[in-house]
């Protein structure tokens, strides 16, 4: 398969955002990688709803909707009237993991779990069979443009592990620090969707920068 790019929109400059989307629109990107903080799970606050719906007007790509929220099952039914067609939510904010996702499945959204960095993927060893994408988060979630986080291939390496022994149908997913270089060391580790903010909107040449990374 060949690698997917989901270039984050939380980089992107909210002045000119239709330029941005017509940029990812217009590349070789696959998603719209859009990260929902509510200042309370992670310490920043980004957009929501509203913002959404806007940006789904004219992304002409599906929208990888990251949930960073406390309670995100009060919102599945909102995301999915706005747009989403992924929705992923933390591990470390869902009481009853199973319940939500299945609950994101019902609104015929792909379903996705996130996990912080300091969160094991032996976590989902009971529940892998049921999503479609795991998020790990590469750097601790809320800002943009951190520094990557070593251990992240071992933790793929260990995902993709479980996932072969369950034979289980699971797209990984990595954001957080995601350049060429990381990108291509994750790759050979078994991962499958890069998110790519910073690296991405601050290039020189965007368009570029999401094409060689899509050649990893």
């Amino acid at each position: 398969m060949q690698t997917l790019i989901s270039p984050s929109l939380l980089a992107a400059d909210f002045m000119n955002l239709k330029a941005d989307i017509d940029m990812v629109n217009n590349s070789d990107a696959d998603w719209f990688h859009l990260d929902i903080m509510d200042g309370v799970f992670v310490p920043n606050i980004s957009y929501g709803p509203p913002v959404v719906e806007q940006i789904n007007k004219i992304a002409k790509k599906p929208l990888d909707v990251h949930l960073m929220i406390i309670d995100p099952d009060r919102y599945i039914e909102v995301f999915k009237k706005v747009g989403a067609d992924i929705l992923t939510v933390h591990y470390e904010a869902c009481t009853h993991l199973h319940r939500t996702i299945q609950n994101i499945h019902s609104h015929g959204m792909k379903a996705g779990v996130s996990l912080n960095p300091h969160t094991p993927v032996s976590v989902l060893e009971d529940i892998i069979s049921d999503i479609d994408l795991v998020l790990l988060m590469s750097v601790n979630p809320g800002f943009g443009g951190q520094s990557f986080i070593e251990n992240t291939y071992t933790k793929v390496e260990k995902l993709k592990a479980l996932i072969t022994d369950k034979n289980a149908n699971v797209i990984i997913e990595i954001d957080g620090g995601v350049n060429l270089e990381t990108g291509k060391k994750l790759i050979e580790a078994g991962a499958d969707a890069l998110v790519a903010g910073s690296f991405v909107f601050n290039a020189e040449n965007p368009t570029n920068t999401i094409a060689d990374l899509k050649k990893l």
